[in-house]
């Protein structure tokens, strides 16, 4: 059998119907992490994927506790061909954030697959479900063609990645022999736009913390003492404006990473994107001056406040405010030392004139940056596995504009890692009317079942 006749039957699966069956099956399995009584429906989608997916393809499945007390389990699947061939790491998550019923356009049921044009609304079909359901169906794709795959694989699928991972460090850690591998291929986040293959070898790091500033027990009237207090949300505002330019340039110097250099500068010259038609307009003159929007986005550093508090905004009061607070985000690219982002903070602001500026965090916790290198041979390989299936030449992005637990991939397990996402930006992840765009889907699994093919062809071992 060939490689033509794998693609053939992952374009049968997908243009026959079974893949939206099998999908919506996965859809309807209601897995709201961040829901504690959906714990049982968490487990129910790992037995699921096991039973219906991993043993009959050959895998030997165990679905194990997470080593955090209270923290769901995660599902590892290993096919072991032959000891001291290259092992592929695929990985997912099955968890989904909460459903918002009663929010999706035309009344649609999140956890019923709703096939409109090419749009496939669900719960999970963005996120993470059918990005893993496609990588799973095109290893089954290659086994139906050619019975082997002439590499090992390990599947590890969490359910707790919509609450941020808790224990997910720890279990690759405690399991790190059983999860050993040559490199991670998997699939999350978006395309850069609908119609085109993306690669991406990493993630931005997310840091969350509070600026505060508290200088009174109770509001004082703003009549009697206005001028002679000082007002906490002035304060506050002030040490922002010394973070960030009117524009939004950082300008904190330890938070100006030194990774955008001329190598990242070619390859994101190259990216292309078309406007995304359910996005806002880009703000040109927003952000570092001279960057353009990708190296904005993919190659530094953004800063952001997510919400911020003086007095009661819902029913203001003439009184100056006791103190004021502001929940704020760091974006960061490679090249920015994570250990020291808030004590840099913490010295800009004493050297501005704001000490009484508290800086509290990381809340929520936290993840770093992370890149593979640009010249790993596996890059070499997906890469021209896609152009060789699609005839395109995917986008090479250093890193995902946003944030995911790639650092266990590549700290905890030493493994270079490359993303195919099968998203698009305009998906609605995380909010009411999630959705899959199906040609790319379609593409997508195509795209995987060649990758997967030509692993078992080609001397990937580096």
């Amino acid at each position: 059998m060939s490689r033509q006749a794998a693609l053939a039957a992952s374009r049968d699966y997908f243009d026959g119907g079974d893949f939206a069956r099998d999908l919506a099956q996965l859809v309807a399995i209601p897995t709201e992490s961040l829901i504690p009584e959906r714990r049982g429906d968490l487990r129910r989608y790992l037995e699921l994927t096991e039973g219906d997916w991993l043993r009959p393809l050959g895998f030997e499945c165990r679905i194990l506790d997470n080593p955090l007390p209270g923290e769901p389990p995660l599902l590892v699947g290993r096919r072991i061909e032959k000891p001291g061939l290259p092992t592929v790491l695929v990985y997912g998550h099955g968890d989904v954030v909460v459903g918002h019923e009663g929010r999706w356009e035309k009344d649609r049921d999140p956890w019923a697959l709703d096939i409109d044009g090419n749009r496939w609304y669900g719960r999970g079909v963005a996120d993470n479900k059918g990005q893993h359901h496609i990588n799973l169906a095109a290893l089954r794709a290659v086994l139906k063609a050619r019975e082997t795959l002439g590499y090992n694989v390990t599947v590890l699928i969490e359910t707790g990645e919509e609450v941020g991972s808790a224990g997910f460090d720890e279990f690759c850690a405690t399991h790190k022999d059983m999860l050993a591998a040559d490199v991670l291929i998997a699939s999350d986040g978006p395309r850069l736009d609908a119609g085109h293959p993306t690669v991406f070898l990493g993630a931005r790091g997310v840091i969350n913390f509070r600026l505060s500033i508290d200088l009174r027990d109770g509001g004082h009237h703003s009549g009697n003492w206005g001028g002679l207090l000082r007002d906490p949300g002035i304060r506050l505002a002030h040490a922002i404006a010394a973070i960030t330019g009117p524009m939004g340039e950082i300008r904190v110097p330890e938070w100006r990473p030194t990774s955008l250099t001329d190598t990242v500068r070619d390859v994101l010259a190259k990216i292309d994107v078309a406007p995304d038609t359910n996005g806002p307009e880009i703000d040109p003159d927003w952000g570092e001056p001279g960057l353009t929007p990708r190296e904005k986005v993919l190659g530094w550093n953004s800063f952001a406040v997510l919400a911020m508090t003086a007095g009661d905004p819902e029913q203001p009061v003439n009184a100056i405010a006791p103190k004021a607070r502001a929940h704020c985000q760091l974006r960061f690219v490679v090249g920015t030392d994570p250990d020291d982002i808030l004590p840099a903070l913490r010295r800009h602001l004493d050297a501005h004139g704001f000490s009484d500026v508290a800086v509290s965090g990381p809340e929520d916790g936290m993840f770093n940056a992370t890149r593979t290198s640009l010249d790993s041979p596996w890059v070499d390989l997906v890469m021209g596995s896609i152009r060789e299936t699609t005839g395109k030449t995917a986008h090479l992005v250093p890193n995902l504009g946003g944030s995911l637990p790639n650092e266990t991939f590549t700290e905890t397990l030493g493994l270079p890692t490359v993303w195919v996402p099968h998203s698009y930006p305009g998906c609605s992840q995380h909010a009411p009317n999630e959705h899959g765009w199906g040609p790319a889907m379609r593409e997508g699994l195509e795209i995987m079942t060649g990758v997967f093919w030509d692993i078992g062809e080609r001397d990937a071992t580096a």
